[in-house]
């Protein structure tokens, strides 16, 4: 049997990680013994744990110790961590480590670096003394790689620990949880990341104008309460359209019944943005007054429309190059503290996929299976309100915004 002593520091119990740790060992068929534990007694004081563990041979040594990794558990012996250049653009060496969402610093020379820039899915590139978590993509020949599994420091982020401070938090996905509650919570929430001067990111999808939800959504853009919008190419035009025409998808909002040649409707109001030259041209030349996108181009908050393959138009304001809406996407995160997604299945989990695991995510949608995902594709802070998305930013926006 091989053996290797590993440590891990943090809330270990609340967030049920050394239960994870125990079972991690056992999966690949391997065997623990805790040498030291100690047990932090107050909100502020950490766990610790000294473990020692043993595996039949080097190949479930490596992926046992790969899984501990992630669970924050470091070999006591470790080192530096290894580091490779690249030798071609885009061109990684074989065994380069891909990081998680979660805090992770790395040894060199004798001293922990943390990583900036932190998502998943990203390697870790040495400059100038400082380690940085880079997209494969933006890899370039010379750079300094981390590789292997030694040398690195993973932190997961810990269970909340105060029980009756946005307690819901901790409660996963659930179509029974009370709307006016969740949305309590979440109006405490956006107000403590304004307050700390972080932050508030909304993504949003066109269910947004179908349920009714761009009123009260403009008017938290008006309190100060959104700093950024992401979307999709759809959310504008239906957004677009219900300002110019009283429509989304051809259905009038006054009545929600179809209008005669509604379903040209979208198309009108692509054709009008593109006549005045873009949207922000649209909202100074007085041709768009009202609407979501109206409201952010008002209050000089900025906006990502990143387009896909079933787009109509698209808007000119549309990024329809995937590899620069992520960019402008990731640009908009930063600084983030709460970021609320807001009926997008396919925008929600990107964005998740681009924030490190600290920021809060609030996971608005009436179908539980769009949060469910959001939560296995790696954004495990991610919470979920299972309600209609319009209904949701009413209430919000009482709470914020009182009329």
């Amino acid at each position: 049997m091989l053996s290797e002593v590993v440590e891990a520091e943090g809330h270990l119990i609340d967030s049920h990680i050394m239960e994870q740790i125990f079972d991690a060992v056992v999966e690949h068929n391997g065997r623990f013994e805790v040498e030291k534990f100690h047990i932090g007694r107050t909100n502020s004081d950490p766990s610790r744990l000294r473990l020692r563990v043993e595996a039949p041979s080097q190949p479930e040594m490596s992926r046992m110790l790969t899984q501990l990794l992630g669970l924050g558990c470091t070999p006591v012996d470790g080192g530096d961590a290894t580091l490779e250049t690249v030798v071609r653009d885009r061109c990684a060496p074989e065994d380069f480590y891909s990081t998680t969402n979660h805090r992770t610093l790395v040894r060199h020379a004798g001293e922990w670096i943390e990583a900036q820039n932190q998502r998943m899915d990203a390697l870790v590139v040495f400059a100038g003394g400082q380690a940085f978590c880079r997209r494969l993509r933006d890899i370039r020949a010379g750079d300094r790689v981390v590789t292997g599994m030694r040398g690195i420091r993973v932190i997961p982020e810990s269970k909340e620990r105060d029980r009756l401070h946005f307690a819901f938090m901790s409660n996963g996905i659930s179509s029974e949880r009370q709307v006016d509650t969740a949305v309590q919570q979440t109006a405490s929430l956006i107000r403590q990341t304004v307050a700390s001067g972080l932050r508030v990111v909304v993504v949003a999808g066109p269910v947004v104008v179908h349920t009714g939800g761009s009123t009260p959504l403009s008017r938290l853009i008006r309190g100060g309460f959104v700093h950024a919008l992401l979307g999709g190419n759809a959310l504008a035009v239906h957004d677009i359209e219900a300002a110019l025409l009283g429509t989304s998808l051809g259905v009038r909002a006054s009545d929600g019944r179809q209008e005669e040649h509604g379903h040209r409707n979208h198309m009108r109001a692509i054709n009008a943005i593109y006549h005045a030259g873009g949207i922000r041209e649209a909202v100074a030349g007085g041709r768009l007054q009202s609407g979501v996108l109206y409201e952010a181009v008002k209050a000089g908050i900025p906006f990502v429309l990143a387009g896909s393959l079933r787009d109509d138009g698209p808007l000119p304001d549309t990024i329809t190059d995937m590899n620069a809406a992520q960019d402008a996407y990731a640009e908009q995160l930063k600084g983030a503290g709460l970021v609320l997604c807001l009926g997008s299945m396919l925008h929600s989990i990107a964005t998740g996929n681009m924030l490190p695991g600290w920021v809060r995510i609030v996971c608005v949608d009436i179908n539980p299976a769009v949060a469910t995902k959001v939560s296995d594709r790696g954004t495990g802070q991610a919470v979920g309100v299972v309600t209609d998305v319009g209904l949701f930013l009413e209430h919000l926006a009482r709470a914020l915004v009182p009329a």
